[in-house]
This record gives C-alpha cells, sequence and structure tokens, in this order.
C-alpha cells in the first residue's frame, strides 16, 4: 500500500506504508521506553528523517497519523510533542528490538510458566528433586517450634545477625576478609542488584557486562534505564584489551560480572585477567558487582575480584536459591562499610523489614551439617550429568565451549547455519524450552549458541527433539 507526499518543491513524492509505520513505531518505542514522555519535543522532521534515513515526507506523513491518533500533538511553528499521561514501562520496549524468541524476558517467562509436562534444559535452577527435601522440612518444622517474634515479625534491616556472622565466615574460606556489620541480607540475589543499582547509578549512567552474561542483567538494567555496554568474554575472563577500550570510551560507572563459575559459560575468571582487571577498574573509578551466586558449585575455589580487591571497589553478591531453594529467598551484599546505611535505608524504603523466616531456614541448615553435605553429592551428581550431556550433545553436533565446567551450565554451539533462536522456537512446539545465545548477548553475536542446563537434561526426549529442531 502507498500513498503520495510533497516535498518543498511539490515534486511528488512516493512513501511506502512500511516506513512510514516504521517511523511511526519508533516514536511508540520511545514513549513506551520513556525516552519521550509527556510535553516531550520530538525531533525536527529534517533531524529525524536524517537519522531515520528516510524522506522528511515520510517523516510528515508518521507525525501526522500519530498525531490523529492522539499519541502525539502538533503545535503550529513550535513542533510535535508527545502527548498524554505517563506511559507505563515497557522493559520489551527498552533497548535493542530483539526476537521475542531470544528475549531475556522471554526466556524467563518461558521457564517459569512452564507445565510439569514441558522439559527445561534452558532454564536456570536445578529440578526440586534434587534439592535437599529432608532438610528443608526439617528446618520447616524447628522454625515451626520457633518463638511468636521469629514466626511473625519483621527482620532487622540488616538481617539476622547470625547468619550474617556465619557468612562472613564462609567469605573467610575465599579470602573475603568482612565483618557482619558490612553484609547485608536480602530477599535474592536479583534484589541485591537491584539495590546497587538504585544506590550506584543514576538514569543514563553507562554500566558494563559481559557479553554473554545472564539475561536477566540485560533486564534489569533496561528497568534502571542504565545505558549498557558489553565486552566480549573469554575463558579466562573479559577481554581485557576491549575492556580498556571500553572505559576509554564511554566511562563507565559499574561493572556487573560471575567471577567464580561464568553464567552462561562456565568460565573461570583466571588471577592474571583479575589483575589487570582490577588495575584498570581503579585508574577508571570504576565499581565492579561481583555475582557469586554459584560460588558452593565450585570444585575448587576460584580467584574472587572481592578477595584481590578487599571490599574496596568491589562488591559481592550471593544468593541460597539455587543450591537450597528458590522458594527460600534469602540472599546477601557483602560491601564497603560507609555503604551499609545508605543501602540499608534503601532496602526500608523498597521492602521495609527483610524475611525473618526465611533466614532462619537458610542458617538452621547452614549449621547442622546437612547443607555441606547436600553440596557435596550435588556436586558429584552434577559432573555425572555434565559428562553424559556434553557426550549427547556431542553425538548430534552440538559442541561445549568449555569441556565439562562446573556448575550447572555447558554453553555450546550448533552447527553452521543453525540458528538458535529458531530451534528454539520449534523446541518449544514439542514442550521443550531451551535458553538461545542472543539472550544473553547485547551484541546478538551469540545466534548459533544454545545454554544448556545438565540437571536438566536426563529424560532422552530433549535430544530428539533439539535433533529433530536442527534438521528441518
Amino acid at each position: 500500500m502507498t500513498n503520495f507526499a510533497l516535498e518543498k518543491d511539490d515534486a511528488p513524492v512516493l512513501i511506502t506504508t512500511t516506513l512510514v509505520e516504521t517511523v511511526m513505531a519508533t516514536i511508540r518505542q520511545r514513549i513506551a521506553a520513556r525516552s519521550l514522555t509527556p510535553g516531550a519535543r520530538l525531533p525536527s522532521i529534517r533531524a529525524f528523517a536524517k537519522s531515520m534515513r528516510v524522506s522528511k515526507s515520510t517523516v510528515v506523513e508518521a507525525y501526522e497519523r500519530l498525531a490523529a491518533e492522539g499519541t502525539i500533538r502538533s503545535r503550529p511553528g513550535s513542533g510535535f510533542y508527545a502527548a498524554g499521561s505517563l506511559a507505563p514501562l515497557s522493559l520489551a520496549e527498552i533497548g535493542p528490538r530483539l526476537d521475542r524468541a531470544v528475549d531475556p524476558l522471554w526466556v524467563s517467562r518461558q521457564s517459569l510458566d512452564a507445565g510439569d509436562e514441558d522439559l527445561k534444559p534452558g532454564c536456570g535452577w536445578l529440578p526440586a528433586s534434587w534439592m535437599p527435601q529432608a532438610g528443608l522440612r526439617r528446618a520447616l518444622r524447628i522454625a515451626a517450634r520457633a518463638d511468636d517474634v521469629a514466626l511473625a515479625d519483621y527482620g532487622t534491616p540488616l538481617g539476622l545477625p547470625p547468619l550474617r556472622q556465619l557468612l562472613a565466615r564462609r567469605m573467610a574460606g575465599h579470602g573475603i576478609e568482612v565483618s557482619p556489620e558490612q553484609i547485608m541480607l536480602t530477599e535474592s540475589g536479583t534484589q541485591a542488584i537491584d539495590l546497587l543499582c538504585r544506590f550506584l547509578i543514576e538514569p543514563g549512567d553507562t554500566v558494563l557486562v559481559d557479553d554473554p552474561c545472564y539475561f536477566n542483567f540485560h533486564a534489569l538494567l533496561r528497568a534502571h534505564r542504565a545505558k549498557v555496554v558489553s565486552v566480549p568474554y573469554t575463558p579466562s575472563g573479559p577481554d581485557i584489551e576491549l575492556f580498556a577500550q571500553a572505559l576509554a570510551e564511554h566511562r563507565p560507572r559499574l561493572y556487573i560480572t560471575n567471577s567464580a563459575i561464568h553464567n552462561p559459560t562456565g568460565a573461570i575468571l583466571s588471577p592474571v585477567t583479575a589483575h589487570r582487571l582490577l588495575k584498570l577498574a581503579d585508574q577508571s573509578d570504576l565499581t565492579i558487582v561481583e555475582d557469586d551466586i554459584f560460588a558452593d558449585f565450585e570444585h575448587a575455589s576460584a580467584p574472587r575480584l572481592a578477595a584481590f580487591d578487599g571490599l574496596s571497589r568491589v562488591v559481592q553478591i550471593g544468593s541460597f536459591s539455587k543450591t537450597l531453594s528458590a522458594s527460600v529467598r534469602c540472599g546477601f551484599i557483602a560491601a564497603p562499610r560507609d555503604w551499609i546505611d545508605g543501602l540499608t535505608d534503601l532496602k526500608i524504603a523498597t521492602t521495609f523489614g527483610g524475611g525473618r523466616l526465611a533466614a532462619e531456614l537458610v542458617l538452621t541448615l547452614l549449621k547442622d551439617g546437612s547443607y555441606r553435605k547436600h553440596m557435596d553429592l550435588l556436586r558429584a551428581r552434577l559432573a555425572r550429568a555434565m559428562a553424559e550431556t556434553g557426550t549427547r550433545l556431542k553425538a548430534i553436533g552440538i559442541t561445549p565451549w568449555i569441556d565439562q565446567p562446573a556448575g550447572l551450565f555447558l554453553w555450546c554451539g550448533l552447527p553452521d547455519g543453525v540458528d538458535a533462536a529458531e530451534v528454539a522456537r520449534r523446541a518449544l512446539a514439542d514442550n521443550v524450552v531451551l535458553a538461545p545465545g542472543n539472550a544473553f548477548s547485547l551484541s546478538q553475536r551469540a545466534s548459533r549458541f544454545l545454554r544448556f542446563n545438565v540437571a536438566q537434561c536426563e529424560d532422552p526426549r530433549i535430544f530428539k527433539v533439539l535433533e529433530a529442531a536442527m534438521a528441518r
């Protein structure tokens, strides 16, 4: 469908509806993403035509249609302005437009909404049957006999003191010297990052992430209206030369990473890379958030940025969602001492008191020795699952990026020419939820990769569906 418009010289110019609709969609996206708020002036027709690489007539037509539907308003002699009330925040509209099959929120929704009959090799947690069910039930019985305050009252802002003391001792085992007063309990690792983003950055600030990285980092940073820049990740950590270039070019406030077992790749930060990274961070006044949620899956302790740095410009977070229970929400932040008051105020403002009952359950399991035994068995079980899954994947032409890493995940390359997003869409029709590589990649350069959770790969139907999906 086409129509005609007139340029300055009154010569007829052919305008395609597709181009007009593209311009309209771009404006709607900016309004949904709140980069255009009510009353904000739209770009001039000439400037927007240049940036969109279309004719001025196309922009005129698009603006007129948007004005007709009430999305924008025209002020003669002044220009066009966003109209109406503030649009609800739409995370899907912030950042680059992605195929919904590789959108980070799509992967999360498919995994969380999956039914009992669905297979979830793309999800990020252990099967319920792998969790310490007997220990959890015992801890619940102990909690049920607690006094009324423990069962019904708010926790203190910093969180249960005995659990913070125990966490400090556990962190010392990784070379991190921290006092219990430098640790604040949170509801989860995600809440910990959310609080730190509220505390450390403003909308428009630049944040560095790995490429690939945990996809919810992308979604959370979008919600905070940060500018996200990614740096390629290697088997020994971020590419240091490109990291230095990103620091010089973008002047980021924050870098969020996993340094022990990296999600999604399973890579381990090397000591050499860690030292070079911290030197660059110090020179650039960069704060690092070290997500250590997979610490207890390690076979041998990897370098920790927080240990080398002494919690000066590195903040460490963690939680027990992956190892104990996703229903028992308990995480933590370990930060410089002079940050704790400000973080505590933010915690009170956003969640008021902490979840004391969850902290009591975690403390019980950590103290009675059942957690240590559970993790010993779990690491052995995961190692077997890692070897079996890797063998099955190789048999159908899917190659692990790192052979048998510790932890849950295998980051794998598909055969040349096979698109992971398309494979994921096809597999979903057969009730198999996959995690395509571009959901983890800001640069969208991981279209040939999938992340597999080996604990969720026991059912042989997964590999039959994969093989069929790649062959179509």
